[in-house]
């Protein structure tokens, strides 16, 4: 791990903003409102990063990102085969920033860490060939009786061989 030399700066605020932190609050920063673009992240380096089945970013222009506070808390990861710096908090872990050297003037914030529109939805979806087979994909869920909010996908009805309708 090292630093490397280019660090989100702080820039002129915009009329609108959205706010965002890391889980314990040492690390705040803010992009003007509308991001720039949104989507889902599917390749196995932001799901090995983030520890989840995908990632969904939000991406900025470096000149519409402050970092408001936390700057010392900031630990970073550079992966120089790939390009890309990561970058999370130091005292609780939170992945915070994704950059790539292809792309110096943006920077990628995960979206969970706004805790408000940032104008931009998520509609793309990156490397979706590197989704893994057991990633929801949106099949039909339904309730599961006796178990408030959780929902489950019903198993599918094998057709029969011999007589082509549902077993």
């Amino acid at each position: 791990m090292r630093k490397p030399a280019a660090t989100p700066r702080i820039g002129k605020a915009s009329a609108v903003q959205a706010a965002g932190q890391c889980v314990c609050g040492a690390v705040r920063f803010e992009i003007d409102v509308p991001a720039v673009w949104a989507w889902h992240d599917h390749s196995a380096a932001s799901r090995r990063a983030h520890g989840s089945a995908y990632v969904t970013y939000v991406g900025s222009w470096r000149s519409r990102f402050r970092l408001l506070e936390g700057e010392g808390s900031i630990s970073r990861f550079e992966d120089a085969e790939a390009g890309t710096t990561r970058s999370f908090c130091s005292r609780c872990g939170t992945p915070l920033f994704y950059e790539r050297r292809r792309a110096p003037k943006m920077v990628n914030i995960p979206r969970p860490l706004f805790s408000g529109r940032t104008g931009r939805e998520p509609r793309y979806h990156l490397a979706l060939g590197e989704a893994p087979d057991w990633a929801y994909l949106g099949e039909p869920l339904a309730p599961l009786k006796g178990y408030p909010g959780v929902m489950w996908e019903r198993p599918r009805r094998k057709k029969s061989r011999e007589t082509g309708g549902l077993v």
